[in-house]
């Protein structure tokens, strides 16, 4: 579905969408009826497709029809939530966000669970499905509410504006699939399903992290779009500094209770998973990091920079999967996606810089200086932790020292968190 989700949907709702809205705010209502008309009428086209090929398209992805529409239903309701929360969220107004967030996931495992006691034979068939009603039953309303709002279903405008910005974007959603996934499968090909499943259990747990970076991108991002339109370019970076270094924090606690996470979520046979762990949650660092630098390309609307980059960096992760995981094993993948990571940060940082000079006369946003400090900081930190694990005394000594420095931080942590608070209402 992560594949098939870059042709059908495009994901527009999270790359293109955000920076539209901002800024066509004149025409919001307008814009985001017309992409809820667009992605209908993609779903549709891509449902022809399947249905004149429909035999060759089960077989290729191993699933029967019902299975493949419920897939179809789940990145409609995908797209249909995602156009919905960006403008709540570009608006700041979570409050509905939350609560209907809560209804899906409250929905969702009550219709899968009814849906698996009365399949008799087939019940993946029934657990699809229940995810497709359950997203589909959440989400209806707020389809409905958009194209009501909007009064547009078609706009020749809006439609190739949003297309000629998607599609050189498909190559980089692509890309992130195999970047997230490439490792894994090339595990199990080179070396066995054994090790496959230690390093899929040490990925899960690594990029719990990611609950946290995401939900602080998620409101971030359009913060910054807003940021860019009104050429306030200093308070981006009076935000983004702080934020590097929680998410450092963050995914540095991840690398300090491994051992632990490991214990809780694995048997004993996954105890090697500890040395793989950390160089996957510290990727989770430059994931959020490069996502400060394409919302540049984004918004200067450089759709073939934000692929080129992640391009690159999915054919190195490839590249060096291939070379050093048939030499050392499942090990090998945490390190090679950590480097990737920082090459795509390091690449989407060259693409910011340029478009700088050609957008905003050379302004600097990022001091390259500080983002280099916070990271080597981070990674020496990160590997440091390592060499505690058959320590735990000296580890639980870092953990009291890690709240120590948080209680008398306190008070700088909440003027941060103040002044962020403020440039949004500002923005508003």
């Amino acid at each position: 579905m992560g594949i098939l989700t870059c042709f059908v949907t495009m994901y527009i709702y999270s790359g293109i969408y955000p920076q539209a809205i901002v800024k066509f705010e004149e025409e919001r209502s307008q814009y985001s009826s017309a992409m809820q008309g667009l992605t209908i009428a993609l779903v549709t086209a891509w449902l022809c497709v399947y249905f004149i090929l429909i035999n060759f398209w089960n077989k290729l992805f191993t699933l029967n029809t019902p299975q493949m529409l419920a897939m179809f239903v789940i990145m409609w309701a995908n797209a249909i939530f995602g156009f919905w929360s960006a403008e709540q969220r570009v608006e700041y107004r979570y409050r509905k966000l939350v609560i209907v967030t809560l209804i899906e996931a409250i929905l969702q495992p009550v219709l899968c669970v009814v849906l698996i006691l009365l399949s008799n034979n087939d019940k993946v068939t029934g657990l699809v499905w229940g995810i497709a009603i359950a997203t589909f039953l959440s989400y209806v309303a707020l389809l409905i509410r958009q194209l009501l709002k909007g009064k547009v279903f078609f706009s020749k405008k809006i439609w190739s504006y949003s297309l000629k910005l998607a599609i050189p974007l498909i190559p980089h959603y692509i890309s992130t699939v195999l970047l997230n996934s490439s490792d894994r499968i090339m595990i199990q090909k080179l070396v066995g399903d054994g090790q496959a499943g230690i390093y899929n259990l040490a990925y899960t747990v690594s990029i719990c992290g990611t609950l946290i970076s995401q939900a602080m991108l998620q409101t971030l991002q359009p913060w910054i779009f807003q940021k860019i339109k009104a050429d306030k370019y200093e308070e981006i970076k009076k935000v983004a500094y702080p934020a590097l270094v929680v998410i450092a924090v963050v995914n540095l606690l991840v690398v300090l209770f491994t051992p632990e996470l490991i214990r809780l979520f694995g048997p004993e046979s996954y105890h090697d998973a500890i040395w793989v762990m950390p160089p996957i949650a510290m990727s989770v660092f430059f994931m959020f990091m490069y996502n400060l630098f394409s919302t540049f390309e984004f918004y200067y609307e450089k759709s073939s920079y934000v692929s080129a980059a992640t391009v690159i960096g999915a054919a190195l992760n490839i590249a060096l999967n291939y070379v050093f995981i048939k030499q050392y094993g499942y090990y090998a993948a945490g390190y090679t996606t950590l480097f990737c990571y920082i090459v795509f940060a390091v690449a989407h940082y060259l693409f910011m810089r340029r478009i700088c000079r050609k957008e905003i006369n050379n302004t600097i946003v990022y001091d390259v200086k500080i983002l280099i400090l916070i990271s080597v900081a981070f990674l020496l930190c990160g590997f440091a932790l390592m060499v505690t694990y058959d320590y735990q005394l000296l580890r639980y000594g870092i953990v009291a020292a890690v709240i120590v420095a948080g209680f008398i931080l306190r008070k700088k942590l909440v003027r941060v968190f103040k002044i962020f608070v403020g440039s949004r209402k500002a923005s508003v």
